[in-house]
Order: C-alpha cells, then sequence, then structure tokens
C-alpha cells in the first residue's frame, strides 16, 4: 500500500512539474511573438517614414528641376531679345549712316558733275 502511495505521489508530481514547464514555455514563447511582432510594428514604421522621406526628397527635387527650366526658358528668351534689338540697332544705325552719307556726297558734289555713287569709280 505504501509503494502504491509513492507512485502514485511520484506520478502527481512528475505530471505538475510537466504541466508547470509547460506553462513556462509557453510564456516564453508568447513573450518571444509579442517582442517579434512589436519590432516588425517598428520596423514598418521606419519603413514608411523612409518612404515619406523619399517622397518628400523627389517632389523637392521635382520642383528644383522645374524652377530651372524656366529660369533657362526665361535666360533664352531675354537672350534672343537682346539679339534682336542688337540687330535692329546695327541696321537702324547702318542705314543712318548710309543716308548721311549719300546726303553728304550729293550736298559736295552739287548738281553740275554726276555723283560719286553714279560712276563706276569715282574721281
Amino acid at each position: 500500500m505504501v509503494v502504491v502511495v509513492e507512485v502514485v505521489v511520484v506520478v502527481v508530481v512528475v505530471v505538475v512539474v510537466v504541466m508547470v514547464v509547460m506553462v513556462v514555455v509557453m510564456v516564453v514563447v508568447m513573450v518571444v511573438v509579442m517582442v517579434v511582432m512589436v519590432v516588425v510594428v517598428v520596423v514598418m514604421v521606419v519603413v514608411m517614414v523612409v518612404m515619406v522621406v523619399v517622397v518628400v526628397v523627389v517632389v523637392v527635387v521635382v520642383v528644383v528641376v522645374v524652377v530651372v527650366v524656366v529660369v533657362m526658358v526665361v535666360v533664352v528668351v531675354v537672350v534672343v531679345v537682346v539679339v534682336v534689338v542688337m540687330v535692329v540697332v546695327v541696321v537702324v544705325v547702318v542705314m543712318v549712316v548710309m543716308v548721311v552719307v549719300v546726303v553728304v556726297l550729293v550736298v559736295v558734289e552739287g548738281d553740275s558733275e554726276p555723283s560719286a555713287l553714279v560712276t563706276a569709280g569715282g574721281r
């Protein structure tokens, strides 16, 4: 009878120890799973923040490129306008000089002799 009681006590102790170990292992596994989930959430948040930063940088780069293109177009338009104005000024100056030269030649030559513009070699 004593042997049976001892065997029952040993079996009960072993079952209790096994149950306690199982509970401890389950708690440890749950804690590890929760820690892994927290790490995954943190990594996802970091990835989202990095994506937002990348999008902001891309938008800034696009805005800078658009501004540079607009400035280049304005510079080209200004250069074209300046060149056209210079050409017009040169043409007007040349025409005025030609008219002055013709008037001076007509006044100096007088009406009695043919003009230097008419004769092939001048005088």
